[in-house]
């Protein structure tokens, strides 16, 4: 069985191609912050109001923060390695690819922020997994360690974090009790999987807008998909 490599997808009208990173995580991390905070202060008080029946105050829910997604990559191209047709003899032909997802884009006359990008790795089988990951580059940083006599560099070590993009419509669906999923299988499209699950081919277009899936034309076999509820 070949090896998944983990995947980055620009998403919306970004014109950078998705591509894999040349060797896999041996780790990652994701993290999220919640706001908890304690009841309001008495008027002129400089301390939280207390309550006497309890050792702490009562805590009230103050929302959610974005997930955020940390990965360390490495690159290595000193045995001149053969992408997509090409012989990479410098590592930044590789990490140049990461660094586009901190740029701004053009189309037409219009500037585009920096796209939000679809993070996939492996197969999927939970409702509750990682991956795919959505969300936009926070912040990047490379180190490149060994070079060729000519200045060249052959090996980096890049830290990137995705901060998770989220909208209000994924945001509610995800909370919906009723909010059910469909894990692709070898010769499924999205017509097919909207005719099983939906009751009609024609709204594929809703399941690919809720998982951002920017080429609905491709599918990976046992990626999970969100299947949103019709009213």
């Amino acid at each position: 069985m070949e090896l998944a490599k983990l995947t980055i997808t620009p998403l919306g009208k970004s014109k950078i191609p998705a591509f894999k990173v040349l060797f896999n995580p041996t780790t990652y991390s994701i993290s999220k912050s919640v706001t908890w905070a304690e009841p309001e202060r008495a008027e002129g008080s400089s301390t939280p109001r207390s309550n006497v029946k309890f050792n702490a105050p009562k805590l009230e829910f103050g929302g959610g923060q974005s997930r955020e997604l940390s990965l360390k990559l490495f690159f290595d191209v000193t045995d001149v390695p053969v992408i997509n047709g090409e012989r990479i003899r410098d590592v930044r032909k590789l990490t140049d690819k990461l660094v586009k997802l901190t740029l701004k884009e053009r189309a037409g006359n219009k500037e585009l922020a920096p796209p939000k990008c679809r993070v996939s790795w492996g197969e999927g089988r939970s409702p509750t997994m990682d991956f795919p990951f959505v969300g936009v580059v926070q912040s990047l940083s490379q180190e490149f360690t060994l070079f060729d006599s000519n200045g060249t560099p052959l090996r980096a070590n890049v830290d990137v974090k995705f901060l998770e993009f989220l909208s209000a419509e994924v945001d509610k669906r995800r909370n919906d009790p009723e909010f059910t999923t469909r894990i692709v299988k070898r010769g499924d499209t999205l017509s097919s999987i909207a005719a099983e699950m939906l009751d009609d081919p024609s709204r594929w277009r809703i399941i690919a807008d809720a998982n951002h899936l920017d080429n609905p034309r491709i599918l990976e076999v046992g990626m999970s998909l969100s299947i949103p509820k019709i009213g």
